[in-house]
């Protein structure tokens, strides 16, 4: 496993135990919170007033012991009798929280659930049930257990029945009398219905919480980092020189992880056709070059050997100095065009003025080879653009037609400017394209099967054209017209 999934492991690991921690933290807070407030809280329910009403008349009647045998006979749910040295009547453990409490609200003018009874000679007792004593299973509603064996049984006490003999003893699950535990396995906090101390219990959801954090951690990572490592061998490939598609099985679908696949593939795929097409130039133009250069040795080797023809092969050496001069130049064109090294100066063109001019110059050509020129349609529109790489795409859409087209042709040029675009065709009557290769006559130095041998050119015009028109947010297409011959297209926005 790599660096970078360790990183997506452990900073989600990290998220998910800050998460169960933080989580886990408050609620124990809030439970401790909870507990913390039940105990320092005074019981307000209306057995509890009852109670509290019995003890103290009870304590007022018959003093401490007849309230000590009341309360011993309250089973678990006694009221606490707190004298005022702060000792508790049947020596239990007082809180002094829970205590504090009772005092405050007995200050407060709450009589109803805190009582304090002064006694004849003096000694005060202070009556309060505090709430710790509702757990452990008492209904707020059951009075029986809270005022067992105080003689109410006509308030649905559990006190003697009519028939029954009363309870003079201690009330099962009550405390013993000397304050002796009750045996294990006995009602109680100790006993089968109290609560008991697990000291695991609040570890275990965390560390259910943990293992889980880690497998889902260790499933994420590997998830995000399987997908990168694909990637990283994808490049560490194309730097060697393998440009193989390597995420076609990936689908349309999937995340952003597989389209980033199919983007490489592109990607790549673009390069390979970039790194054929340089190949493919280089071949070309050593093949251009190099029947020049036979032509000029030819010459030379011609002055050499024929001094009375020296004029004649001077003037074959100035052609091909020419044709090596125009195909260099070309190619330095179509280079930079591809290169977006030629930034464009931007104005306004008018294309009517800029079609007359190529038209006059075709047609004053195309009378030197017996064919002819026409014009069609109206370009009265003004195009945003630049217009001497324009003016050059154009004428060589139009010579090219001239060249391929036979003796006493007609080449026409329409304009039609409709729906914020303007449309030229020109038309010729020459051999056509096979239809496979109508879209890579536009390709640097193709020659199409039916282009006879002895047509001048490099094949480079309609590559630069293609590209000028693209500069200017065009398209440019050929077709094969009915009854032979080809119709180049191209379309121009007007915006």
């Amino acid at each position: 496993m790599g660096r970078l999934f360790w990183k997506f492991f452990f900073s989600i690991l990290l998220a998910q135990i800050a998460a169960t921690v933080g989580i886990g933290g408050a609620i124990w807070l809030k439970n401790r919170d909870s507990a913390q407030q039940r105990r320092l809280d005074i019981d307000t329910s209306p057995p509890a007033e009852m109670a509290i009403e019995s003890a103290a008349a009870t304590l007022d009647a018959g003093g401490p012991k007849a309230l000590a045998r009341l309360l011993e006979n309250m089973g678990r749910h006694r009221v606490y009798a707190v004298d005022g040295d702060g000792k508790e009547l049947l020596g239990r453990i007082v809180d002094p929280a829970a205590l504090a409490k009772a005092r405050a609200t007995l200050d407060g003018g709450d009589t109803r659930v805190v009582r304090k009874v002064t006694l004849p000679n003096g000694h005060p007792y202070l009556l309060f049930l505090p709430a710790r004593q509702r757990q452990g299973g008492l209904n707020p509603g059951d009075t029986r257990p809270l005022l067992a064996g105080t003689g109410l049984a006509g308030l649905g006490m559990d006190g003697p029945g009519p028939g029954q003999p009363p309870m003079d003893g201690p009330r099962p699950g009550s405390e013993p009398r000397d304050g002796a535990r009750p045996p294990p396995g006995a009602p109680g906090p100790g006993g089968p219905y109290g609560p008991r101390f697990q000291p695991l219990t609040p570890f275990v959801p965390l560390a259910a919480a943990l293992i889980a954090s880690l497998l889902f951690a260790a499933l994420l990572a590997w998830y995000f980092a399987r997908p990168i490592r694909s990637l990283r061998q994808a490049f560490e490939a194309a730097s060697g020189g393998d440009l193989a598609p390597r995420f076609a099985d990936s689908g349309k679908g999937g995340d952003e992880l597989n389209a980033l696949g199919r983007d490489f593939d592109r990607m790549t795929a673009r390069l390979r056709s970039l790194m054929d097409g340089q190949t493919r130039l280089l071949h070309d133009v050593s093949h251009e070059l190099r029947s020049p250069l036979a032509r000029l040795q030819a010459a030379i080797g011609l002055a050499h050997q024929r001094p009375d023809r020296v004029l004649a092969s001077l003037d074959r050496i100035e052609r091909e100095s020419i044709r090596m001069d125009k195909l260099v130049g070309e190619l330095l064109t179509l280079s930079r065009l591809e290169a977006g090294a030629l930034a464009p100066n931007r104005e306004d063109i008018d294309m009517a003025e800029l079609l007359d001019g190529i038209v006059t110059d075709a047609r004053f050509e195309a009378q030197t080879q017996g064919r002819t020129v026409e014009q069609r349609g109206e370009a009265e529109v003004t195009l945003l653009g630049e217009p001497d790489m324009l003016a050059r795409a154009i004428e060589n859409v139009v010579r090219n037609a001239i060249k391929h087209s036979p003796e006493g042709a007609t080449i026409t040029v329409e304009a039609a400017a409709a729906g914020g675009r303007l449309r030229i065709e020109v038309l010729d009557r020459g051999p056509g394209v096979a239809p496979a290769d109508l879209a890579a006559i536009f390709q640097p130095f193709f020659r199409s099967s039916g282009t006879e041998k002895d047509v001048e050119g490099h094949g480079l015009g309609l590559a630069i054209a293609q590209h000028v028109v693209q500069q200017h947010g065009g398209t440019i297409a050929a077709h094969n017209r009915q009854g032979g011959g080809l119709r180049v297209e191209i379309v121009l926005p007007l915006d």
